[in-house]
């Protein structure tokens, strides 16, 4: 569906439980994050229960939008804000400046950013002379809204403005005026827009194509917008026929509609939606982590005779003496043994390790429950953090061209005792990527799966073979689909229940 169809499948679903109630609700949308190929660790139970390291018990991502959030419905007229589960959005205005949701149309919300930042968001261009780029909060014109631009777009287009226009606090003031464009978060539509945007979908019938509510809906707003973008499918994870089709329809439907930007200029904006994102926000860069006061170990036991360090990220996890974290990395609900080693710059999340290894640097380790037949069992995924799964090609000859932890997935298949096949891949042979993939063992215990995934990794590592021809072998794809969330959630609660004991009988 896209984050798009699921707000128009939202829509839809208000007006079936509510009737024509719906259309005085002030409702807050929130995508709770898709396939998340780009942090798995989020995939199977969604970006918006990501844990935060905060809060005693934890935060999750659900608590903090809340929150960042609980000033908007009082100067806000029915309607539907929509945001993402992956950002969060600081910004500070005078005390006597509102945010106010109450124009019609489209309302969207602009922060200062550099120019690089804009090529992977939204980019408004604003009318020049509806605003001055000074004080917190200021209400602007956007002529027309670019998707993910490059460069050179947003300067013939004119979304590039000169910083003291745009006095960001993003970045160190420096003598030298610098550039930056607006760059989008959240929007606000009123229950007008939203109604028409629902009887499009009822005579659409079923969504054959992957919609975005960003790059669909704000690119065929303001006055300059012009449908050049229905036929640019770049940014799709899926091409499906349609989609140009669709796009089109969007564009008349939505054409002409109000356009309202809130400038932001004392704000910042941080996007936690990859590995390396959320290594650098929660671990690298102390700026997130001074506002929000983020913790090195939250919610956690964590005994004196581990070593970590500061620039590490423990959440609701179990350490036991002995235990060795190395810096930048982060621990999710996990149970780390006394003889295990995690290198730099490491993702662990979901697992049980209970015997000696060394996990290496910039690993992606996470664990999924699945149930197959009714029974239940685990599979892990282990990855280089830098591994790229939303990559795929077309052609088996072209399976060399992916990377799995730095090695070409040709090469690993051979020192796994794997034969490339149309059969190796759940999606047949459509996307062929690491995404789909069969080479993830299943196993009948948390730690089993743990240790054979490692193995896994390790004979890659040392080019040394590893027979995985005898388990049974799932994708990420299809972890997915066998999932159990229950026995996962069961789990964090069984680590829950533990630290909360611990904190008893240390009082």
């Amino acid at each position: 569906l896209g984050n798009g169809g699921s707000t128009l499948h939202v829509l839809q679903y208000l007006e079936d439980l509510y009737g024509d109630q719906w259309t005085s609700f002030t409702v807050l949308l929130i995508h709770s994050g898709g396939y998340s190929q780009r942090l798995p660790s989020a995939s199977a139970l969604g970006k918006i229960f990501m844990a935060l390291p905060f809060g005693d018990p934890i935060y999750q991502m659900l608590e903090l939008k809340l929150a960042m959030y609980i000033d908007f419905p009082r100067h806000m007229k029915p309607g539907i804000l929509v945001t993402c589960s992956d950002d969060i959005e600081l910004y500070s205005t005078e005390i006597t400046e509102t945010i106010t949701l109450d124009k019609p149309g489209f309302t969207a919300f602009a922060h200062p950013s550099d120019l690089a930042v804009g090529t992977t968001h939204g980019v408004f261009v604003l009318d020049p002379s509806s605003f001055s780029g000074k004080g917190g909060l200021e209400y602007a014109s956007c002529q027309c809204f670019l998707h993910k631009p490059d460069v050179r777009t947003m300067r013939q287009r004119g979304a590039v403005c000169v910083r003291g226009h745009c006095s960001s606090g993003n970045h160190s003031d420096s003598a030298v005026a610098s550039e930056c464009v607006y760059t989008d978060s959240i929007f606000y539509m009123d229950h007008h827009t939203a109604k028409q945007l629902l009887m499009f979908y009822k005579q659409m019938g079923t969504l054959g194509c992957e919609i975005d509510a960003y790059g669909d809906f704000l690119q065929a707003l303001g006055p300059r917008a012009t449908p050049d973008y229905t036929k640019n499918t770049s940014n799709v994870t899926k091409e499906d026929s349609g989609l140009v089709e669709v796009r089109q329809q969007l564009f008349s439907l939505l054409q002409g509609t109000a356009f309202n930007v809130i400038v932001l200029n004392n704000s910042q904006f941080y996007h936690i939606g990859t590995t390396q994102e959320y290594l650098f926000h929660f671990t690298a860069e102390n700026k997130l982590r001074f506002e929000l006061d983020l913790l090195p170990v939250a919610f956690s036991i964590f005994p004196g005779a581990a070593k970590t360090s500061d620039q590490s990220s423990v959440i609701q996890s179990i350490l036991e003496p002995g235990c060795v974290i190395g810096p930048g990395s982060v621990i999710e609900y996990s149970r780390i043994g006394p003889e295990v080693s995690v290198g730099k710059s490491s993702i662990v999340s979901g697992s049980c390790i209970n015997f000696s290894v060394d996990i290496p640097s910039h690993c992606f380790l996470s664990s999924v429950t699945v149930k197959i037949k009714d029974q239940v069992e685990y599979a892990t995924m282990v990855f280089g953090v830098r591994d790229n799964l939303k990559q795929s090609v077309k052609l088996l000859s072209d399976i060399g061209l992916l990377q799995f932890f730095g090695t070409s997935l040709a090469e690993c298949l051979d020192l796994w005792s794997l034969k490339a096949s149309d059969q190796l891949f759940s999606s047949g042979n459509t996307r062929l990527g690491l995404w789909t993939v069969r080479i993830f063992p299943v196993c009948s215990t948390l730690s089993e799966s743990v240790k054979m995934s490692l193995k896994m990794l390790n004979s890659v590592q040392h080019m040394s073979a590893f027979k995985l021809s005898g388990f049974q072998l799932l994708s990420v794809e299809e972890m997915l689909a066998y999932k159990d969330v229950e026995d996962m959630l069961k789990f964090r609660k069984q680590i829950y229940d533990e630290i909360c004991l611990q904190r008893q009988k240390e009082k």
